[in-house]
């Protein structure tokens, strides 16, 4: 398990990574950096599990990373302009740029969970 300096420092440094891609002119699309509550989320995500379901809003990039999309995969769909639209039903994440419009999204699947009366959250 790593610790959760190490787990601070390496979403810190994602970001980073691609706000310095972003500012060499690379992504052609809009980006939204997360920064500051690393702590918050690294403690929040202890309690969802790899087969919940996550639902996010544009500011995504640290709740894929911790909720277990893989960091070259999820790098490589921000370099192709899709950063604030993540989706891998692989790993139960979707997200959308659209205020609220996730909702209606996340309530489908919340309800498909409960008719096939499965755990997943």
């Amino acid at each position: 398990m790593i610790d959760k300096n190490k787990k601070v420092k390496k979403l810190i440094d994602f970001e980073l990574k691609v706000k310095k891609i972003y500012e060499s002119g690379i992504i052609k699309a809009p980006i939204h950096l997360s920064g500051g509550n690393e702590l918050q989320l690294i403690n929040i995500f202890k309690k969802i599990r790899k087969k919940d379901w996550v639902f996010s809003t544009w500011r995504n990039h640290y709740h894929a990373l911790l909720h277990g999309v893989p960091e070259k995969w999820l790098f490589n769909e921000i370099v192709a302009g899709r950063s604030m639209g993540i989706i891998s039903k692989k790993h139960h994440f979707y997200s959308s740029a659209i205020v609220a419009g996730i909702l209606p999204i996340a309530l489908g699947v919340a309800m498909a969970n409960k008719k096939n009366n499965n755990d997943k959250i």
